[in-house]
């Protein structure tokens, strides 16, 4: 009941935490290549490489993708809710253990841009959007399994702890029983004791007496001799 509590206040936490830190996706101008391209940003908590590698998973579904220092490249791009034609995708991510920042370019042809207020430049937010949602799910279940993992561990500890008090128990018992055992032992030996002691004082009161007798014959057979 414990750990099932504790789950759902993880899932819960982490539901509210989601909510409370929405990401906004923003215009801007990055220099790639040593040229300015205009496109969207986006940035987001948690580890930065898992966040980069979930971006350039995606970006393999536009087609196929390129990369080089950073910059991910994907030419004739299939993005339909952007541009019904092949578009030119740039994309670089600045990830931390604690962060990354996702800037997108995207270019219909001949340097035609989405910027704020054009055609497509919806559609481009939304896609860092929708990223940005799978994102925090992926990170409150990578969450939440690591906490049930944790809570695993501490079962199989608390579980192999029962084992050895249990183990630990039935050789008490056993220890218990040996001593009971020697116990009884011990009385029967003091009881035996007791009775060789007292046959002991009757052996000796029958030596002092055969002692006596003996000590009495040789005096009489002295006495024999002086006659």
């Amino acid at each position: 009941m414990n750990f099932i509590l504790r789950f759902a206040l993880v899932i819960g936490f982490f539901s509210r935490v989601s909510g409370l830190q929405a990401q906004t996706v923003y215009a801007g101008e990055s220099n790639v290549d040593n040229a300015k391209r205009p496109g969207v940003y986006l940035t987001l908590q948690g580890d930065g490489r898992l966040i980069e590698k979930a971006w350039e998973d995606q970006l393999k579904t536009y087609g196929r993708l390129a990369t080089s220092r950073g910059t991910y490249r994907v030419s004739n791009a299939d993005i339909s809710d952007i541009s019904p034609d092949p578009i030119n995708l740039v994309s670089t991510v600045k990830a931390s253990r604690s962060s990354a920042t996702i800037f997108a370019s995207f270019d219909k042809g001949s340097g035609n841009y989405v910027t704020p207020g054009s055609s497509g430049y919806s559609a481009a937010e939304k896609i860092l959007k929708d990223f940005a949602d799978k994102t925090r799910f992926m990170q409150e279940v990578r969450t939440a399994e690591s906490s049930l993992e944790e809570a695993q561990k501490n079962h199989q500890k608390l579980v192999r702890n029962g084992e050895r008090l249990q183990r630990e128990i039935e050789l008490n018992a056993k220890e218990k029983e040996r001593l009971i055992k020697r116990i009884e032992e011990n009385e029967k030996q003091l009881e035996q004791l007791k009775k060789d002691i007292e046959t002991n004082k009757t052996e000796q009161e029958t030596a002092v007496t055969e002692l006596e007798n003996r000590r009495k014959n040789v005096e009489a057979v002295k006495a024999k001799g002086n006659n």
